[in-house]
């Protein structure tokens, strides 16, 4: 019996319990540390005393980056795997540089909600030219950044495409110039998350422009296949943009190393590791 999360780990663990069922509990993400629960300390505290009297009775844990698990094996006394959330590997012939003809859209995947940088993106358009942004889902601030655009005078530069089928995501992902992964520094959750929109613009060929937090910096390190943003700010966001514009060196640079990152950051890989956890917990 799998528990996803904090918030199913209680029905989990005493149906597990009841039933005597094997129990696994996957961790997606630092709940504790997400903004709906980091600046609510009684929440906080409630989510954390479930975690100490469940998580004891487990044996076999994993999430979805090195640094969490790190932190949850101090915390909990837990051994954690790492089973990162990477889409199959595209095979596809991505190797053609990309001319002067290439449509320079930007495009940002997933909800359209507080926290991902998205309203910085808008403002820095202004100082931009040349260059549309694509915006794909929808969110609490759908109509906030609608009219955020049109108020700016961008409408003309900026696209809401609304809910995309996830093959119809595919494919506008590998037409993208670069992809965007901007989330504000609002919990630990947040800065140590690994986004799945770094992924698929890593195996659509396409460079990522996000921020310097510490699971990011050490993939860049094995390939480096993004610009770091350590401030999320306008100007910042605009300037990192600029320099892919004027050093088209660095730019293929990038997305060359996303042809070599896609071999090693994919399912086909990962899966193997989900794998021999449940072997694990079959065998235990």
């Amino acid at each position: 019996m799998c528990s996803i999360d904090l918030d199913t780990l209680p029905a989990g663990c005493f149906a597990s319990l009841i039933r005597r069922k094997k129990r696994v509990f996957d961790a997606h993400e630092y709940f504790t540390e997400v903004p709906e629960v980091v600046h609510r300390p009684f929440v906080k505290s409630i989510w954390g005393t479930v975690a100490r009297i469940c998580l004891p009775f487990y044996r076999h844990a994993y999430t979805v980056g090195p640094v969490l698990a790190r932190i949850f094996e101090e915390k909990y006394r837990l051994k954690f795997g790492v089973v990162r959330n990477v889409p199959v590997r595209n095979d596809a012939d991505l190797t053609i540089i990309k001319g002067s003809g290439y449509s320079h859209q930007i495009l940002y995947q997933g909800a359209l909600n507080e926290g991902r940088g998205i309203e910085a993106m808008l403002e820095a358009m202004q100082h931009i030219e040349n260059l549309q942004l694509v915006l794909a889902g929808e969110g609490d601030l759908s109509a906030q950044l609608r009219q955020k655009a049109t108020d700016l005078e961008l409408k003309d530069r900026v696209v809401f495409l609304g809910f995309v089928k996830p093959e119809d995501l595919k494919a506008l992902t590998s037409q993208a110039w670069l992809g965007l992964n901007l989330l504000e520094n609002r919990g630990l959750s947040y800065y140590y998350s690994l986004a799945n929109k770094f992924f698929d613009g890593v195996q659509a060929g396409v460079p990522v422009l996000t921020m310097d937090f510490p699971e990011y910096r050490a993939l860049n390190a094995q390939h480096e296949v993004a610009i770091l943003l350590k401030n999320l700010n306008p100007e910042a966001v605009a300037a990192a943009i600029q320099t892919l514009l004027d050093d088209t060196a660095l730019y293929e640079k990038l997305r060359q190393n996303c042809l070599l990152a896609r071999a090693d950051w994919n399912w086909e890989r990962e899966q193997k590791t989900l794998l021999e956890i449940w072997q694990k917990v079959e065998l235990a």
